[in-house]
């Protein structure tokens, strides 16, 4: 690639997102150069990239001129802050799932790199799971006939909260008293965000979310959210617990003419947790065991053949994320996952909460 078309990256944090997902795809990404971290206090970067530019706040972050693109992997509760300071300075900008705290938050920023003619997006690495990319391949293919529901489940086993730093205190995303934190936060922008990418925006939602886990200052650790499609006669549920010791399917689609059903979780999160990279030899390849299986009546106009057996996994793609980010700066595609998105799962998460509050479903 041209010297001219390599854009240099400013990270904000260097958390377990930053380092597990960010760095690596960044680092292996043509075109895109790691050059400034902001931490706060330490420079554990630099022991991992040496050559990095350290930074104490965002503003110095923002006022490297050779800067073109802020990634923000902050808490939940700065998000907010830190997009705006970055698109204010003219840079485009990857903002953290999830994207805001508030749908006025994501509508203002979106508003602000719309006119500012900047590039604009939230982190959702999910759509490139290899699940999510077979499923969507089934029901584009319709192999199962018309879908009526499908349900989406993040599971974890997790009794006691992680503690923080701070004496008696929760770590920030289990945390009843952070903004931003619990589980509807963390892993609904996800499922929902899936949800939108294969049947656009719901009309309404049902919610119940709950904290399990008998533990004060501890924040809603399951949900249960119904999208309603009326329209089409179809509901997405997503569903996420932090007591789920049995995993259950991550994936189940129910069609006229068949059933899907996919076990297991991406396998990029593991392998990246490993200190793989997209380079590595078997990144992103699904094992065999837990290729979803399928039983379905597929026609060609009225014969129909049943078939029974197991759907090999599409091979994950994380790449592909900040590949089309840098393409789209770029000019050369359009962006696949845009903050009017991202704005609007943060308005079904407000709602859902509204629902579970009321106990009522709740228009979008």
């Amino acid at each position: 690639m041209d010297q001219k078309q390599v854009l240099n990256v400013g990270l904000v944090g260097f958390g377990f997102a930053a380092r597990v997902f960010h760095c690596p795809l960044i680092t292996n990404c043509s075109g895109l150069n790691l050059s400034a971290v902001l931490e706060r206090n330490a420079s554990a970067s630099q022991s991992v990239y040496p050559s990095v530019q350290i930074v104490r706040t965002i503003d110095e972050l923002v006022g490297i001129p050779s800067l073109d693109l802020i990634v923000i992997t902050s808490v939940n509760s700065t998000h907010f802050e830190y997009a705006k300071t970055a698109l204010m300075a003219g840079k485009h900008c990857v903002v953290e799932k999830p994207f805001t705290i508030t749908s006025k938050e994501a509508e203002e920023l979106s508003e602000i790199a719309k006119q500012k003619n900047l590039i604009l997006s939230c982190y959702q690495n999910r759509r490139f799971d290899g699940d999510f990319l077979t499923i969507k391949q089934i029901i584009e293919g319709n192999m199962l006939g018309k879908i009526v529901e499908l349900e989406s489940r993040f599971d974890r086993y997790r009794i006691e909260p992680k503690p923080s730093a701070s004496p008696n205190k929760y770590a920030w995303r289990e945390n009843a008293d952070e903004p931003g934190g619990g589980i509807l936060f963390d892993l609904g922008p996800h499922l929902i965000d899936q949800v939108i990418c294969l049947f656009g925006k719901p009309e309404s939602v049902t919610a119940h979310i709950e904290k399990q886990r008998p533990i004060e200052h501890s924040s809603d650790d399951s949900f249960t959210l119904t999208l309603h499609y009326p329209k089409i006669n179809f509901n997405a549920v997503c569903r996420a617990s932090m007591v789920t010791k049995i995993k259950p399917p991550r994936f189940t689609i129910f069609g006229l003419h068949g059933t899907f059903i996919k076990n297991g979780l991406d396998v990029q999160e593991s392998q990246l947790i490993d200190g793989k990279t997209p380079k590595s030899t078997g990144f992103g390849i699904d094992s065999n065991e837990n290729w979803g299986q399928i039983d379905t009546t597929m026609y060609n106009g009225e014969n129909g053949i049943h078939f029974v057996g197991k759907i090999e996994t599409i091979k994950g793609n994380y790449s592909a994320y900040y590949e089309n980010v840098r393409d789209a700066i770029l000019g050369k595609s359009q962006l696949l996952i845009t903050s009017e998105q991202a704005a609007l799962t943060i308005k079904i998460i407000e709602k859902a909460f509204e629902s579970s509050e009321k106990k009522i479903t709740v228009m979008i």
